[in-house]
This record gives structure tokens, C-alpha cells and sequence, in this order.
């Protein structure tokens, strides 16, 4: 067990520790990165029916006024103005060199309100990249309130029915990406159908007084299902197998978001944006390298910073890597020159000393059956 002495806890810590999760630090927080059923139990366990994930971890702005959304647009690498009042987007924000400061969801909350949802191991240098562009000409107002936030995950394909039976609102009426202001367990809830699994579900958030309530409320709500509450370990290889990407392996400041293959979220063509220009003066160059999906071919399993060759010569590492308990496959993602990082293209991971055969398979590497 961790030493929990100098690290941030959710409202839930004591409730993880009471469920025998094995806690761990994690971007600077007391986390537990599994349960006594263990990882594969906990990740087949959302693939199959749903899980509780306690995501309390992760940051939230609020930014509002007039200006919000010209605030948002420069900001943020998509557009923001295609956002419909209770409609979240993915995006990332972007340093002036293009490199990527931190991917983050958008929820339109009102014409001029917005909720920004940042990855907890950045909120630091997140608010300070917000705070360092904003100024009183933007007309908005920017609040970190992340610390009055709680937050959970229900995900799997029986997540809606979890959360249903905790609320009055049609969640059938509640499409993905989409979300809604609404009372769940007696608790005002953001009621939103978004996650990091490649599964249906919802994540709530609320107020972080009502944690316990509602900790209890949604485990009862799913027991009928099997509900067990997911850990850290489960958390990543569920959206491995998406090819979610991970701050600070697959994407971080010396990354641009077309590298990532994060093109569907990058308005370089159509909206300004910090970073815009470079990202353009790339796309003129000529991409250097892609961010890919790779199975092993050999016996072991690729984990992270693990060397990677290709044509007999070491080229960067593993990013993300593990065996998948899906697809009982050893998985991984890595950069590759653009002109060798298509589909079948083999290269070599090292593993303790070996290189072991790996090649470039099409993702995401799971595609959820209902």
C-alpha cells in the first residue's frame, strides 16, 4: 500500500480502502489501482455488464460569460461553436508550438457557460496555460473548481440501466456525447453520457458532499447486474484497447495532435487556435511520424517506455502496452515514421534484452458488440 502522507484523496478514499483496493499514488493522488477480484475481473466485468469507476480525480473549470465561448475557441483545437447547449466535445489544448498541453472534454452547459473536464495530472499546468491566456478583453469568467467536484463513471452495456434506476430523467433521450442537468439518488447531477472505456454509460458529477450517498446508491442500484467497482489497472487497459490516449505516454508537449491522429478534433483548417499556426506549418512539411496500434507476434507483453526497432535500428518506445484480457492479445501503442506506420508494417519491441516481432494492426483494437 502506498504512502497516503503527502497525496490528495477523493471523497471516496475511505470507501476504496474499506472495499480492499490496493492503493497506489497516481498523479499526485491515493488511487486504487485494483480490488481483491483483480484487474482482468474488474475490466471483463465493464466489457460485459458495468462497472463504478471513481474519476474524482480529474479537474474542472467552469468558464462563463459573453466571452466564454471566443475564450474556448482559442483555446481548445476544436470547434467550439458547433457545441449545442447540452453537447460535450473532445478536444485538446495546445501550446504555441502545436505540442499538446492536455486533452480535456467541453460540456455547453448555456449559451455563455461552459464546464471544462482536464486529466488530474495537469490541472496544475492546465490552469496556469488558461489563466496565463486569459485577460479581461476575453469577457468571461474562469473558476478551477475542481476541488468542490465529485465525480463517477458507470460503465458497460447495463451502465444506463445502473443509473435509470437513480433517476427520473429518460437517459433514453440522452444520446452520446450529450448530457443533461438533473436530480440522480436525491443529488443535482451533470448527468453525462461520456466515458474512457469504448463502452455505453455515464458519468455524474456533483457535489463532493454527497460522495458516500451516492457511492452506495449506485452499487446497490447495480447489484442486480454484478456491478463491481473498477480500479486504476482495469481503468487502462479498457481504454488501451479503445486506443484512448493517455497524457503523459501517448500524447504530452512534444506531441502534436495530427501525430497523435487526433486530426477529427483539430480545426486547423477551419478556426484559429494557440497552436494552429505550427500545426499547419507541420502539416506543410510533412508529418514526421504517427502514433500506432501494434500486436505483438512473439511471446511477451509490451509495456510502457519498452525500446522499440524498426529496420534493425532503436526508434523511440512503447508508449502504452499490455497484455488485453478482451482479446487475450499482448497489445501496444508506439510512433513510427508516417511513411512506414500503415496497417501490417513490422518492426521489433524489446523485451528484457529481447526484440520480439510486432506489427501495425488496424484500431481500435475492441469494437463493442451491441
Amino acid at each position: 500500500m502506498a504512502n497516503d502522507s503527502n497525496l490528495m484523496k477523493t471523497p471516496f478514499c475511505d470507501l476504496h480502502i474499506a472495499a480492499g483496493g490496493r492503493m497506489v499514488s497516481f498523479a499526485g493522488w491515493y488511487m486504487p489501482v485494483q480490488y481483491p477480484t483483480g484487474i482482468k475481473t474488474e475490466h471483463l466485468a465493464v466489457r460485459e455488464s458495468v462497472g463504478l469507476f471513481d474519476v474524482s480525480h480529474m479537474g474542472e473549470f467552469l468558464v462563463e460569460g459573453p466571452g466564454a465561448l471566443g475564450f474556448l475557441q482559442r483555446m481548445a483545437s476544436n470547434d467550439v461553436s458547433q457545441l449545442e447547449i447540452g453537447q460535450a466535445q473532445y478536444a485538446v489544448a495546445c501550446l504555441e508550438t502545436g505540442g499538446i498541453v492536455d486533452d480535456l472534454l467541453i460540456y455547453r452547459r448555456a449559451a455563455d457557460r461552459f464546464l471544462v473536464c482536464v486529466n488530474a495530472g495537469r490541472l496544475t499546468e492546465d490552469w496556469a496555460w488558461f489563466t496565463q491566456n486569459h485577460s479581461a478583453a476575453d469577457d468571461c469568467t474562469l473558476v478551477n473548481a475542481s476541488s468542490d467536484f465529485a465525480q463517477l463513471a458507470i460503465q458497460g452495456r447495463n451502465g444506463a440501466a445502473v443509473v435509470q434506476k437513480l433517476t427520473d430523467v429518460d437517459l433514453s433521450a440522452i444520446g452520446t456525447y450529450r448530457f443533461t442537468e438533473g436530480v440522480a439518488g436525491g443529488v443535482d447531477c451533470i448527468i453525462a453520457r461520456t466515458g474512457y472505456t469504448g463502452e455505453d454509460g455515464f458519468e455524474l458529477f456533483f457535489h463532493r458532499d454527497h460522495a458516500e450517498v451516492m457511492w452506495h446508491q449506485v452499487l446497490e442500484a447495480g447489484a442486480e447486474f454484478g456491478i463491481l467497482p473498477i480500479g486504476l489497472g482495469a481503468r487502462d487497459t479498457l481504454r488501451l484497447e479503445m486506443k484512448f490516449c493517455l497524457y503523459g505516454n501517448d500524447i504530452d508537449e512534444s506531441t502534436t495532435p495530427l501525430e497523435a491522429r487526433l486530426g477529427w478534433i483539430t480545426k486547423w483548417k477551419d478556426k484559429d487556435f494557440i497552436g494552429r499556426d505550427a500545426i499547419a506549418a507541420q502539416v506543410k512539411a510533412g508529418m514526421p511520424r504517427a502514433l500506432v496500434g501494434f500486436e505483438l507476434r512473439g511471446k511477451g507483453v509490451a509495456r510502457h517506455g519498452y525500446p522499440v526497432w524498426l529496420d534493425g535500428e532503436p526508434l523511440g518506445e512503447v508508449t502504452s502496452g499490455a497484455m488485453t484480457p478482451s482479446l487475450g492479445k499482448a497489445i501496444g501503442l508506439c510512433y513510427l515514421p508516417r511513411d512506414r506506420a500503415a496497417v501490417g508494417q513490422s518492426f521489433e519491441v524489446e523485451i528484457r534484452g529481447k526484440r520480439v516481432a510486432a506489427e501495425v494492426v488496424k484500431t481500435p483494437f475492441y469494437q463493442r458488440p451491441y
